[in-house]
Formats: C-alpha cells, sequence, structure tokens
C-alpha cells in the first residue's frame, strides 16, 4: 500500500519505521530540514512507563488555581481571548475537569501503563534491530519528595501503578543515595523517594534522526521543508494531501497524521474535530563541569515537576506545562522565568555540578521550548478517522517519547487490519 506519515518527530518515524517493515510504501512529509526538529528535539529524555499519571486528578483543579499567578508554576493556565480560537482552550479545560475524579484517573492511567509498556518492548526490539546508540542509560528513574504530605500520596500512587504491574518502589532517604549519590548535598531537604528499575533514558532527538536515516534507507521518501495546506479526499475516496506553496497534491491509500499539536487544526481542515491543545514545556541543557558528581540515574523532582537527565557530558533538566495556545517564545519574561527556575533548580540540588551561568555571565545555557499535543485525558489518539484511510497518532502530552515506538507500531498494525497486544482502547 502507498501511505504518507504527516510529521517527522517521534510518532511519526516510528509509525514510518513499522510500516516500511512491513513492506509498504511510505512518504514523510515534513516542514522542518529535518526529522524531531521540533516537540522531539529537547525533551526530559525519560522513558518512564511507571511515571505516567494524568495531568488530570482530584487535586489539579486547586494546584491549577492556587498557581496561576505564579511564574513558575508546575501547570499553568493562561486564559485565552474565547473570541475565535480562543474558546477551544475553555472547551479543553472543561473536558479536563470532567477527569479530574479518582475514577477517571485510575481509568487513564490504566490505558497509559498499558501503551507504555507495550511500547517499551517495541522500542527494545528497534534497538536489537538497529543498533542505534542514544546516549541510553539503563538504571531506572528515581523521584524525590521533599516535603511529607507529597511523600505520603507517592505510597498510594505506587500501589495504584503496581495494580497495573509497574514495580515502582517506595523507598526510604537512604535507599535514595544509594541508587543516586550525587543527591547528597541536597540530602538534608529530601524526605524520601521512588523509584522504577525498569524504566530508562536516552536523547529523542538523536534516536529519532537514526531511526528516519534508517528508514530512508528501506526504501522510505522524506519530503523536508514541506508545509501541508489541507487534507482532502479524491474522486476514487483516497485521502489525498496538498502542499503549502505549490499548490502539489498527493494521494495515497492511507494518510497518517501525526504533527503533534498542530494534528488538530490540520484534522479540522478534513472535518475531524479532535480535543488536542498544546502544553508549551521548556527544558534547558547544561554542560557538566563535574562528571562525578553528575546524577547517572535520571529522576524527577516532585516540588518543581522537573526531570533531570544526564545525556553524556551533558545535563538535561525539563517540565512545565502552560496551556495558553500556541506560543513558542522563548523572550518573554514569563518564558525567562520559567527557563530560569530550571537553572535555579539544577544549582540547589547539585550545586557546581554543570554551569549553570545565564549568557550574560558567561555561560552556555541551551534554553528550549516545545508544544506537547496534549488531550484532556492524557491518552493519546490512535486509530482511524470517521475517513476511511485517514488516521491520527497523536495526542502524546509529555510521553511521546516514552510511547513513541508503540504508538507507530500499534498503528502500522491497525492499518494492515492486526490487532495490537495490549490492552488500550483504541480510536473506534
Amino acid at each position: 500500500m502507498k501511505i504518507i506519515v504527516v510529521g517527522a518527530g517521534i510518532i511519526g518515524i516510528s509509525t514510518a519505521w513499522h510500516l516500511a517493515e512491513r513492506g509498504h510504501a511510505v512518504t514523510v512529509i515534513e516542514r522542518q530540514s529535518d526529522a524531531a526538529m521540533e516537540t522531539s528535539f529537547a525533551n526530559a529524555g525519560q522513558i518512564s512507563v511507571s511515571y505516567c499519571e494524568p495531568w488530570a486528578n482530584r487535586e489539579a483543579p486547586w494546584k491549577a488555581l492556587k498557581w496561576m499567578f505564579s511564574k513558575e508554576a508546575p501547570l499553568l493556565f493562561r486564559p485565552q481571548n474565547p473570541l475565535g480560537e480562543g474558546w477551544r482552550q475553555y472547551r479543553w479545560g472543561l473536558q479536563f475537569l470532567a477527569n479530574c475524579n479518582d475514577h477517571a484517573f485510575e481509568r487513564n492511567v490504566q490505558q497509559l501503563v498499558a501503551l507504555g509498556a507495550y511500547s517499551h518492548r517495541a522500542l527494545k526490539d528497534i534497538i536489537t534491530a538497529t543498533g542505534i546508540d542514544f546516549q541510553r542509560v539503563e538504571r531506572g528513574i528515581a523521584h524525590y519528595y521533599s516535603d511529607e504530605v507529597s511523600f505520603e500520596s507517592a505510597a498510594k500512587a505506587a500501589a495504584l501503578m503496581g495494580k497495573y504491574g509497574v514495580d515502582r518502589k517506595v523507598i526510604s532517604r537512604e535507599e535514595l543515595l544509594t541508587i543516586e549519590p550525587s543527591l547528597k548535598n541536597f540530602a538534608h531537604k529530601i524526605v524520601g523517594g521512588t523509584f522504577t528499575a525498569s524504566d530508562e533514558s536516552g536523547d529523542a532527538m538523536v534516536f529519532t534522526q537514526a531511526l528516519a536515516q534508517r528508514c530512508a534507507a528501506r526504501g522510505v521518501t522524506f519530503l523536508y521543508k514541506q508545509a501541508i495546506e489541507g487534507i482532502a479526499r479524491n474522486h476514487q475516496g483516497q485521502p489525498t494531501v496538498t502542499l503549502q506553496g505549490t499548490g502539489q497534491t498527493l494521494s495515497a491509500d492511507h494518510v497518517v497524521v501525526a504533527c503533534g499539536s498542530y494534528s488538530a487544526p490540520l484534522l479540522r481542515g478534513a472535518g475531524i474535530d479532535l480535543p488536542i491543545y498544546p502544553g508549551k514545556g521548556y527544558s534547558a541543557t547544561f554542560d557538566i563541569l563535574k562528571p562525578h558528581d553528575a546524577p547517572m540515574v535520571s529522576t524527577i523532582d516532585d516540588a518543581k515537576k522537573i526531570a533531570i537527565t544526564r545525556l553524556g557530558d551533558q545535563i538535561r533538566v525539563a517540565g512545565t506545562i502552560e496551556v495558553g495556545g500556541y506560543n513558542l517564545t522563548l523572550e518573554s519574561p514569563l518564558a525567562r522565568a520559567r527557563c530560569h527556575m530550571l537553572s535555579k533548580r539544577v544549582e540547589e540540588v547539585w550545586p557546581g555540578m554543570c554551569d549553570t551561568r545565564t549568557e550574560e555571565q558567561g555561560g552556555n545555557p541551551r534554553y528550549w521550548t516545545g508544544l506537547r499535543p496534549a488531550t484532556p485525558t492524557n491518552i493519546p489518539f490512535i486509530g482511524q478517522t470517521k475517513i476511511k484511510g485517514l488516521w491520527v497518532n497523536a495526542g502524546h502530552g509529555t510521553l511521546g517519547w516514552t510511547h513513541g515506538a508503540g504508538s507507530g507500531k500499534a498503528l502500522a498494525e491497525l492499518i494492515c487490519g492486526e490487532s495490537p497486544a495490549m490492552a488500550f482502547k483504541f480510536m473506534a
């Protein structure tokens, strides 16, 4: 079959790989000059099957209200003008609130764990088949807490994960320091932690670009620097993609939309309205100055809701969610404050370990922002739309790296009429 994949992030490239493996003629269309240049470019680096809790939970509405006036808030809602496209944010917010209860939370966790475990197996299969080197570290993920109330809730969360097959252990401060000794300078503020040995970390951008190269070697065609004007159907009922600028129309047996947050407006042009809304996330990448003081285990800072991952001779720290439209600026006062929060926290926990100086101070921080394609449930849309031959693989939120390989494999299986071997509810 002839198949077009729109988007060359981790989701789109994984989809293309699995389709090519099954012998299909695949074309990938991407508006950037290479794969993984947007949301997959500089994320937290965590492959976190065990840390997949949805944003929507019983406490989220009150926390969001409390955080609305803090520039450093982990989850920040920035209300948009309800006139025009702004109303979509409010609709998304209402659907989010509908999931802020224990029943919905557990249901969503079950789905995310199922997809995560399936995806982790799929990722390992790709690594075995390709030998891709992406600064992979298989030492688990540790989550540290600096207040008793939050740590007490960790046991309940670990028990829920255990119910669905995730071995997340609640550990003492001393056990945590044995797992990750570099936390010793911050130990007096840590009350305990959790740890999942089966999780891992690595550079999503490096992996995605390497997998794209292997796709090309298998015969996948890449059309880079090509934006999409719209999707429609031709007289034969096949889905078509029209390129921006040239107006060229490409037809295929199937079209897969896998372009992150931009999937929603593209699909709306074809009459498909999915609640995918951008969540602006930030990251900072620093050069390591003292390798022996740097963490080897990827960690999560509960107080700041950020992830810290070692990528070779660099440290990547990423986190926060800003729900406020398609805004990618790093120059606003709010953006600068959120970037500097990442720098300050790394320096607090690992003083002197890496170069956190600002450019004005002579440092070289690599700040970055990307739009996480969020659904109200955090569960992505994977499957065929109401238009025959038009498929979607989007809405992975903060878990695109974790769920990428499995989402690509699952969609390839669905297109081929197979049933993916996991307890996950696909699109009807």
